[in-house]
């Protein structure tokens, strides 16, 4: 069910009940802007459970549109398949191997065998919130956060794996690194990883 709040005099926010929902509601929106919806909107945002949009010439017939809407599962049309060749060799990844009654060479065999999708960016430029962990390996974020993360780390906190894309502090548990660059300004978009890009991980 969609929920629809004010979100400023050209913007507003629809809360969905699951990511999996937001994926369904971008897909929609695809599929509705390729044939002349909303042509004016300046960003179409998605968060973990909610989707902002912004610079919308015509609020009230906009929302009236979406409350008509049954989201149906779909892929994004853009969806694409990134592989990142990740080195299994993280601090935490010991760690990470306790929570989950697995040793660390089963911690890679399950990680990597997982199907990954980006459902959000944020934090920082180009980071990724990549959806692939059950609940049964919900991971905690550390107690402490570090100062430093280098870029290319691959991190794991509550059912999200992330790739840093700069350095930056950081408390999610490290369980590899990636050498692939996630970001790069002199690209279009910058960022690798977009809302609905299936990620692999692959052992090295």
């Amino acid at each position: 069910m969609l929920r629809i709040l004010p979100y400023g005099p050209k913007a507003f926010l629809v809360e969905v009940e699951s990511d999996a929902e937001v994926l369904s509601l971008l897909a929609e929106v695809a599929i509705r802007c390729n044939v002349g919806w909303l042509k004016d909107v300046v960003n179409i945002v998605p968060g973990e459970r909610t989707v902002l949009f912004d610079g919308v010439g015509n609020l009230d017939t906009a929302k009236s549109d979406l409350m008509t809407w049954k989201l149906r599962a779909g892929r994004l049309s853009q969806e694409v398949t990134v592989e990142l060749e990740c080195r299994y060799d993280g601090p935490d990844i010991g760690r990470v191997a306790e929570l989950w009654n697995m040793t660390e060479q089963e911690v890679i065999n399950y990680h990597s065998s997982l199907s990954h999708q980006v459902i959000f960016c944020g934090f920082s430029p180009g980071f990724a919130y990549i959806r692939g962990l059950d609940e049964d390996h919900l991971v905690p974020r550390r107690a402490s956060p570090r100062p430093s993360v280098d870029a290319g780390s691959v991190g794991l906190a509550h059912l999200y794996t992330g790739v840093y894309p700069h350095p930056s502090p950081g408390g999610w548990q490290l369980i590899g690194r990636c050498e692939t660059r996630i970001w790069d300004e002199t690209q279009t978009p910058p960022a690798l990883l977009t809302p609905g890009t299936k990620v692999k991980f692959v052992p090295i």
